[in-house]
This record gives C-alpha cells, structure tokens and sequence, in this order.
C-alpha cells in the first residue's frame, strides 16, 4: 500500500478497522454545524476541512490532525503512523482533505467514500442510498 494515496473505504469496512485497530482514528471532516446537528460517528474527532462562516478551506487543517496523531495514536517506532480515517457528508470533502495529509508526509490515510450521509437519492433526501447512518452504523448527535 503506497503512502501517498488516499485509500476509499466502505462505511462497513471503516467499522471493521476501528474495531480491529484501536490506534485507528476516525476524523469527521465536515463544518461545526453538520457535525453538531446532522450528526457523527461514535467516537469520531472534529477536525473541519472547509467550515462556516466563510466557506473556505481551513488553514490549520493539517496542523489540527498532526495534533490528534501526538495525541499517543501516531509514530511508535516499531508500529508506524496509525491509520486515519476520514468522514464528511458523501466522500467529496474527505478525499480532498485526505489528498492535503498525504501531500503533508501523512501515511496510512483513509477516508470513507459513501460519507456519512451518502448520496442524494431521487427525491433529493440522504442517508436512503449509502453512507455510515444508512449502514445502520453507530452514530450521534448534539
């Protein structure tokens, strides 16, 4: 597995390497409001890609996730960096996020490409097509 990619996984697969890896982190991607309103995966950290009030994409990005990593998940000598996991609303925003921490030096970067919420079906609604809610995966909100 190269270490300048950025690896897809489904919502389920996601689960199953939290499950197995507890160095694994999950880092939800999306604004303050989606997070705190919409929802989150159990356990998910917040750290926006691109967030209210001005929409752009956030400058400390990747200084925020280095962070979470110092935080005692990342870098044991005998084990490497542990995997990181991103989430946001679809899987736009977390391979685009994914894409900075790889250009960063960042290994091991994953991000689930049905999102959270998934797709928008014909009647314009989410979370009926795909994603970690509609998977039926452990979820929470404010």
């Amino acid at each position: 597995m190269s270490d300048n990619e950025v690896h897809a996984l489904s919502p389920q697969a996601a689960a199953e390497l939290l499950d197995s890896n507890p160095r694994a982190v999950l880092i939800d991607v999306r604004s303050n409001m989606e997070f705190l309103f919409v929802g989150h995966p159990v356990g998910a950290v917040h750290v926006p890609w691109i967030d209210e009030p001005d929409w752009v994409i956030n400058p400390h990005f990747v200084t925020q996730v280095r962070q979470v990593l110092l935080g005692g998940v990342c870098h044991e000598p005998e084990a490497g960096c542990a995997p990181i996991i991103l989430i946001c609303r679809s899987g736009k925003r977390s391979l685009e996020a994914g894409r900075a921490l790889t250009a960063a030096g960042i290994g091991d970067v994953y991000h689930v490409d049905e999102g959270f919420e998934g797709e928008i079906d014909d009647h314009h609604h989410r979370s009926s097509v795909g994603g970690w809610r509609f998977h039926g995966l452990p979820w929470e909100q404010c």
